[in-house]
Order: structure tokens, then sequence, then C-alpha cells
């Protein structure tokens, strides 16, 4: 960490409105959807290529601090489902988070496979685009998954680039890079979509606490 903070307690006083302090997350604030999702993903016999349907909720949560660190972010959830189908795809959980002192965009990420990954990188506050990485073995923006995967679908690094669009929708591109047991070569599983607002984000709990009184 470059020049650390001498008072590793010392507090900043918060933004008590999320959505006003969300730098280049703010165009992504809301439930969102889209059917034009695609994925390529590794099947035994060759890539396999999929459409699917993306129902994406994002809300603000509250100021986070850790001593001097703080933290305005939206908590996530992505569901995705196979065109024309009802069983679950992907199931997605995490934070997107934003740090103005370092001008630092954070991706949390969790998945019910058992696996968990950090990516990360820098961007403007007015940043209208931004790419995020997670590489396997970081001790800052690392990958862990359960001893399966880690045998046959290891990740050796992920990337999310994201763009907010001048019509109101936001757009990524995704690529997981996987090392699979009894492939000479790394697979690269891609997945992209661009999502439309369906739900206006509901304010912070502090952010409706102050226009209450």
């Amino acid at each position: 960490m470059k020049n650390p903070p001498k008072d590793i307690y010392a507090e900043p006083e918060p933004d008590v409105d999320t959505l006003a302090t969300l730098g280049p997350l703010t165009g992504m604030a809301g439930v969102w959807t889209s059917a034009g999702g695609h994925d390529v993903n590794p099947k035994a016999d060759g890539p396999e290529k999929d459409a699917y349907v993306e129902h994406y909720a994002l809300q603000p949560i509250d100021a986070q601090t850790s001593g001097p660190q703080l933290f305005y972010g939206l908590r996530y959830h992505t569901h995705i489902v196979k065109s024309d189908e009802v069983e679950t795809f992907h199931d997605q959980v995490g934070y997107w988070l934003w740090e103005p002192a370092t001008g630092t965009v954070i991706l949390t990420l969790s998945i019910p496979r058992a696996k968990t990954a950090m990516a990360v990188d820098h961007a403007a506050a007015d940043a209208r685009a931004f790419r995020l990485e997670a590489v396997r073995g970081s001790e800052t923006n690392g990958i862990v998954s359960n001893p399966f995967l880690e045998y046959a679908f290891r990740t050796g690094s992920y990337t999310i680039a994201v763009a907010i669009n001048d019509d109101g929708t936001w757009s990524y591109e995704q690529e997981t890079v996987l090392i699979i047991s009894g492939n000479a070569e790394p697979f690269r599983h891609a997945d992209g979509n661009t999502l439309h607002r369906v739900t206006e984000p509901t304010p912070n709990p502090t952010a409706q606490a102050a226009a209450a009184r």
C-alpha cells in the first residue's frame, strides 16, 4: 500500500446520500433486465454458446468506513436463466464499491459453486467506462475456489469491462480464463450484456432517514 495513513483509526464523516457519491458507479444504480445476454462456456466436445435473460438489482448501501478508508457502494444480485428456461443458469451476489480518496473501483463476487473473487482498478469519478481485474494468487484482488473447481476448472484471471451508455443503459463484457484439466490451452469463458433499467434505486437507509426529518 502506497502512502499508508498514520492514524489507522480516524474515521471520516461520510455523505449520507450514497446515490450522490457513487462516482463512476452512478449510472448502474437500480434494477435492470435484458434478454440479450451472450455466453461462451466450456463443454467436453467444445465451446457452447448460449443466449440468456438477466435480472440485475443494484441497491445503494450506507457508506462503509475502515478507519480512514471510506467506501460508497451498491449491493447487488444478478440472476440469469437461458432463454425460454426456468432453471437458474447463473446466480451471483456481492458489492460494487467506490473509494473517492484513491479513485478505486472494486467488484466483489460470490457464486453458489463455492467461488469468490475481488476485481479492482482505478477510474475517474466521472468515468463512463472502466475495466476491473482479479488474478489468481493476488492478496488484494484474488480468486478463491472450492477444491474440485481448483482441480478441474481452475480460474487464472477474471476481467470485467463496464460502459455507461448515453441512452441510460449500461453494458458489460467479462472474461474468465479457465485452466481446464486435460486441456493444453486455457479456455476463455466470455459473457456480455446490455441492461435496461426497470426500477429506480431505493435510497440507502441514512439517506431515507435524513429525508424524513
